[in-house]
């Protein structure tokens, strides 16, 4: 079903999430952390740890003269452009707000001088910034006009129907090549990761406290998370589409068709990598609108669909799903070519489990350390993702078949049931009773 990203709510626990870092399972005695160093210590030093105090952790990443000998601008600043560079790069979205532009540019001013290579290095982080910043801009203002076009809805499906405007479209009257649309598809998928930066995985779960134990206030964040929400919003759109043109055709031969042709296109962005699309795909299939179509089902050959479904079975926590991700993610690694390189993931199960890595784990220890072992999993899984978000899409684009997608008109679920109504009669006195109050 389409989805949402808002609380905990919504979610129910992985099975196979891990209680080890830092989360005991109810009545067992939580494992002794491995002590870290404490202040004045250097995290270099020994063994790996998996924790410390927050004020080692701030003394060892603030350079003095006593741990970094080398604490003079002229020998300190490759580290600080290092940072820079790497800081504007992974989170340019820091930077949007002019005071922070005017720190960079100040402490771009006391480096530079020390040597002339550094002046040609910082101003190239400063123009990357800006046109990332613009290419971020441009983005947002797309996914909003997309947003308002994408806003149409017919309530009322009756006057749809029996009034049909001048020129009516469907899908098939504007791609009748599954691999073709699947390909389309995942250059929206593209496209939309590309916008989600990794500042917004930590700001949908950011807490009051970075350090304390509160609930998280993702609705506070709303300005901050939009790239990440419009994706959402695309999902849904996606499963309200493909329930609206299987339900759309009068003739049971024609929607039987409609399906046949959906569960090809679910098969070749199985085979592409693109697992959003995919469920998005078969979610719209499986909304009751759709579900409860008993003689076009009957009509279709859905032996690919089963298949299609079992690969996304939630049984065992999205187990099938999993293993064909990781299958994909290995053929990504491996691959000679941006073809074999896409993976993108089924988004909201990728949201589901950073959130529960979030607010199932300490971000301290009973000891009062910072949880490193949390940190350094919640950085591999956002770094996997902005992997996969970097690959160019390969196929070549289609503007009929994107702005189809984008503007198409969709139904409500109230009008997606009398869709269903009008061409399969209500078979219970529920279904009676809620097609007479939509009527």
């Amino acid at each position: 079903m389409p989805q949402t990203v808002c609380s905990g709510t919504m979610f129910t626990t992985p099975s196979g999430f891990s209680p080890h870092l830092a989360c005991a399972e109810p009545g067992e005695e939580e494992e002794a952390p491995q002590e870290g160093p404490g202040p004045g210590a250097c995290l270099a030093d020994g063994p790996p740890i998996t924790s410390a105090s927050l004020d080692t952790l701030i003394q060892n990443l603030v350079p003095t003269a006593d741990y970094y000998p080398e604490a003079k601008v002229r020998k300190f600043g490759p580290k600080i452009l290092q940072l820079l560079t790497e800081w504007t790069e992974t989170f340019p979205s820091d930077f949007r707000d002019e005071k922070m532009v005017g720190l960079l540019k100040d402490i771009i001013h006391r480096i530079a001088p020390c040597d002339e290579a550094y002046w040609k290095t910082l101003n190239q982080v400063l123009q990357k910034l800006t046109q990332r910043l613009a290419v971020m801009s441009q983005g947002e203002e797309s996914i909003v006009k997309v947003s308002l076009n994408a806003s149409s809805i017919s309530d009322k499906l009756v006057a749809f129907k029996t009034k049909p405007p001048p020129i009516q479209k469907d899908m098939l009257s504007i791609c009748n090549d599954p691999y073709t649309l699947a390909q389309q598809l995942t250059h929206v998928e593209l496209e939309h990761l590309s916008h989600i930066g990794p500042e917004e995985f930590v700001q949908a779960f950011v807490q009051k406290d970075p350090l304390d134990g509160t609930q998280p206030c993702f609705s506070d964040q709303k300005k901050k998370t939009t790239n990440l929400e419009a994706y959402v919003r695309w999902f849904n759109r996606l499963c309200y589409l493909v329930a609206t043109e299987i339900c759309m055709p009068a003739k049971k031969k024609q929607r039987a068709q409609v399906i046949e042709f959906f569960i090809d296109v679910a098969r070749e962005c199985f085979n592409i990598g693109n697992f959003n699309s995919l469920m998005a795909i078969i979610s719209g299939m499986n909304m009751s609108p759709v579900s409860r179509l008993k003689k076009t089902w009957g009509k279709a050959k859905t032996a690919k669909f089963f298949i299609l479904e079992h690969q996304m079975d939630p049984t065992g926590n999205f187990y099938n799903y999993r293993t064909a991700l990781r299958g994909a993610a290995h053929r990504s690694q491996t691959a000679n070519s941006n073809r074999e390189r896409i993976v993108i993931p089924f988004f909201s199960l990728l949201i589901k489990d950073i959130y529960f890595l979030n607010e199932g784990c300490a971000n301290r220890l009973p000891n009062g350390h910072v949880n490193f072992e949390k940190f350094v999993e919640l950085a591999r899984q956002v770094g996997e993702f902005m992997t996969w978000k970097q690959v160019e899409c390969p196929f070549e684009e289609d503007g009929g078949i994107l702005h189809y997608l984008h503007t198409a008109p969709i139904f409500s679920e109230d009008g997606l049931y009398l869709a269903s109504y009008e061409s399969e009669s209500p078979e219970n006195q529920v279904e009676k009773d809620r097609w007479k109050a939509l009527r």
